[in-house]
This record gives C-alpha cells, sequence and structure tokens, in this order.
C-alpha cells in the first residue's frame, strides 16, 4: 500500500473518492471503478495544499543512494582475516566441530570442492593446514568437551559403563572403548564415550582391568560410583570387572549372538544350506552379466529389480538378510537356473529349511535392533525378551498340533 494513504482515507459512501484527513476535502481516485483508482490527484492534492506533508510523505518513497566505498575499505574487504580474530577462530572452531560431528577425514581442509565454499561463503577467511587441524582446533575441541563433561560427571552418585574391545575396520588395529550413561538432575538419560583408544598387545583380563581402571582414574569417577558394567561374555572380561570388584553383566545383544550361532547356524544342514546359497549370491556379485541377466528376468516376471544381499559370516544377521533375499527372488532364480547354470543349487528341502531359518531369526534380529539402538534400556530389553519366548512357544505349540 502507498503511503500517501497516511493523510487519506477512502469515502466510505463513494469509494471512488478520498478524504484528505488533513483538510477533510474528497479528491477523487481518478475513475469510477477499481481497475481505474490510483494515487496521482492525492499526491498532487499534497504537494498544491499541504507541503510540508508532501515533503514527508517524497522521504518515505525516496531511493536510498548506495554508499561508494574508498579505496581504502576496498582494499580492506580483500584483506585476509588475522588468524587470531574472532571470526577467523570461530570459523575454525565450526569446521573442527563438523569433522568431530560428521567423522570427516581431515584432509577436508585440503578438499578443492569444500575450499571453494568457504571462499564464496567468507573470502576473507585463510583456510587453517591440515596440521593446525590437528594439532591446535581438534584438540582444543577436545579439551573443551572434556571439561564439560567432568562438570557433568561430578556429583552424578551412580554411573552405569559400557566397555568392548573391537577392531577397527580401516586400520588392523584392537580399540577398547568405555561409554558412560547416567541421569542428571532433570531425569534425563545423558551418554558420553568417554574413551576409545588402542589396545595392543595381550588381552588379558590384567590389562583389561588396568586400562579400566586407568580410564576411570583420569575422569576422577570413583569404584563406589560405578553402579553396573556392560560388557560381552568372554571370560577375559569377566575376570577383569570380578578382579575389579565392579558389579558387571553381559551385553544382550552379544548374548543374543551366541545362542543364535550355537543354537541354530551351528547345525550342519543349516551351514551346509547358507554355503550354498553364499555361492549362489557370491556367483551374481563377481559377474555382471549374470546379474544384468537375473535383472532381465525379475522385469519380465514382473518382480521389481531388487539386488541380493551378500552375507558376512560373523554377523548372523547378514545371514538373515540374505536368506531373505534368496526367498524373495526365488522365481526369478528359478528361471536364471533353468537357463544358465549356478555353482551351487538348492533343494526343494534347502529352500525350505531357509525359509523356515529366516523365520526363526526374524524376531531375534527385531530384538537385536530394539536392544542396539542408542537409547535403549532395560525397560525396552525385557518385555522384549519376554516376546520372543512367547513367540517361540506359540511356535512350538502350532507344529506339535500340525
Amino acid at each position: 500500500m502507498s503511503a500517501v494513504w497516511k493523510y487519506f482515507k477512502v469515502c466510505e459512501e463513494n469509494d471512488a473518492v478520498a478524504n484528505c484527513q488533513i483538510c477533510k476535502v474528497g479528491i477523487s481516485r481518478g475513475g469510477k471503478d477499481k481497475a481505474s483508482f490510483n494515487t496521482t490527484n492525492l499526491i498532487r492534492h499534497l504537494k498544491n495544499k499541504h507541503p510540508a506533508e508532501h515533503a514527508e510523505f517524497m522521504q518515505t518513497i525516496k531511493p536510498k543512494t548506495s554508499h561508494q566505498l574508498t579505496v581504502v575499505e576496498a582494499f580492506k574487504r580483500k584483506e585476509k582475516l588475522p588468524h587470531d580474530s574472532e571470526k577467523s577462530r570461530k570459523l575454525t572452531q565450526k569446521i573442527a566441530e563438523m569433522i568431530a560431528m560428521s567423522d570427516q577425514p581431515l584432509s577436508l581442509v585440503d578438499d578443492p570442492g569444500f575450499r571453494m565454499l568457504m571462499e564464496y561463503m567468507e573470502p576473507r577467511y585463510e583456510m587453517p593446514s591440515r596440521r593446525h587441524m590437528t594439532e591446535k582446533a581438534l584438540p582444543a575441541l577436545q579439551k573443551k568437551i572434556i571439561d564439560k563433561l567432568i562438570v557433568l560427571l561430578k556429583d552424578v552418585p551412580d554411573v552405569a559403563f559400557t566397555t568392548d574391545i573391537w577392531s577397527s575396520s580401516v586400520c588392523p588395529m584392537s580399540l577398547l572403548s568405555l561409554t558412560a550413561q547416567w541421569i542428571n538432575s532433570s531425569f534425563v538419560l545423558c551418554r558420553a564415550t568417554l574413551h576409545a583408544h588402542e589396545f595392543r598387545g595381550s588381552h588379558t583380563a590384567e590389562r583389561i582391568q588396568q586400562e579400566i581402571e586407568k580410564m576411570l582414574n583420569n575422569w576422577g569417577i570413583e569404584k563406589k560410583r560405578v553402579h553396573v558394567i556392560l560388557r560381552d561374555n568372554a571370560a577375559n572380561m569377566k575376570r577383569a570387572m570380578l578382579d575389579m570388584g565392579v558389579q558387571s553383566l553381559g551385553c544382550v545383544a552379544h548374548t543374543l549372538q551366541l545362542v543364535v550361532h550355537e543354537g541354530l547356524l551351528s547345525q550342519r544342514s543349516v551351514t551346509d544350506t547358507l554355503a550354498n546359497a553364499r555361492k549362489i549370491v557370491g556367483h551374481f556379485k563377481h559377474s555382471p552379466l549374470a546379474y544384468s541377466r537375473l535383472e532381465d528376468i525379475q522385469v519380465d516376471l514382473n518382480m521389481g529389480v531388487k539386488r541380493l544381499q551378500q552375507d558376512v559370516q560373523t554377523r548372523w544377521n547378514s545371514s538373515l538378510y540374505m536368506l531373505q533375499s534368496l526367498l524373495e527372488q526365488k522365481r526369478a532364480l528359478s528361471v536364471y537356473a533353468a537357463e544358465r547354470t549356478l555353482p551351487a543349487t538348492l533343494t526343494a528341502h534347502q529352500w525350505e529349511l531357509m525359509a523356515k531359518t529366516a523365520e526363526v531369526l526374524v524376531p531375534f534380529e527385531e530384538l537385536t535392533r530394539d536392544v542396539s539402538r542408542e537409547t535403549a534400556s532395560a525397560a525396552d530389553v525385557l518385555p522384549a525378551i519376554t516376546d520372543v519366548f512367547s513367540r517361540e512357544r506359540k511356535s512350538k505349540t502350532r507344529e506339535s498340533g500340525q
């Protein structure tokens, strides 16, 4: 709406007329219908009859002149920010936080695309070197987080821990981790990974005990404040916790893994079937031509193009995904086998065994996912395990009835 309406108001009896709020005179709006209305007559009236108000009105519509940069200002805009300036330090800190939170490689600061983005966002910012990020920015961020965690843990009476020894997927080393969980004064569940460092040498109970005690001492956490330590079911872990004199419990997910391997996947008939299934999936994984033909068959059968899942023998849930993918593509695989040779064949009994194995594993896979969630607690674990037992009892009852 034009600023001129500050001085006029539409006439209630005739909307083609606007009444001046200063002298109360009616002024035509330029026509008799809304399509022809304009503010030309109103502005002219202000100019001729009310010069002060007209001057005020003109100030509101006067275009703002752009400020012409001086030579000094222009050069300043091209100067790089000093490394110790507040803005430069803040940007470097944010880049360090992004690397830490998003698991980005330190080489990100050398990446041409990222440097181009930062140059566009802030031309004056000079990207720090990878060495600066390694030796200064990230250690400063780590110290900041450590100081905050020490304050948060200081007055917590009981802290629960999770520990494990695991191998890195990117380099041949063993890592010992320690994660803390506690409830704060607002009754909110908090968690933080306190340690994840290289654990070299023999994994004896004595060495595990020494390392975990050292970790606790570094954070100023006395043993009496250790509520429980969740661990795997290995004998060295059990002995280490016992010798420390702290309460410990076996991980439910690890226990489930042992149950599945020892109770089901160790059976000869199952292992033979899985071996054949693995060969079939491997055939398509290593032959683009074979996969192309299988995809053509899937399209012809209106099944939708889906790839077979290869399993990892140490992860039983991946074996479940492999079985499910094969069962889903049974028709397509049958057509393929009729035309071409597969490295292994699955008998009718093995197809049936695959279906039953998958049926048994599904509840365990669901339970493993539930108890492995970051927010999982005993309140989730106990009902979930009860549900699995209930399903198994119903399944046995159904089979005995048949």
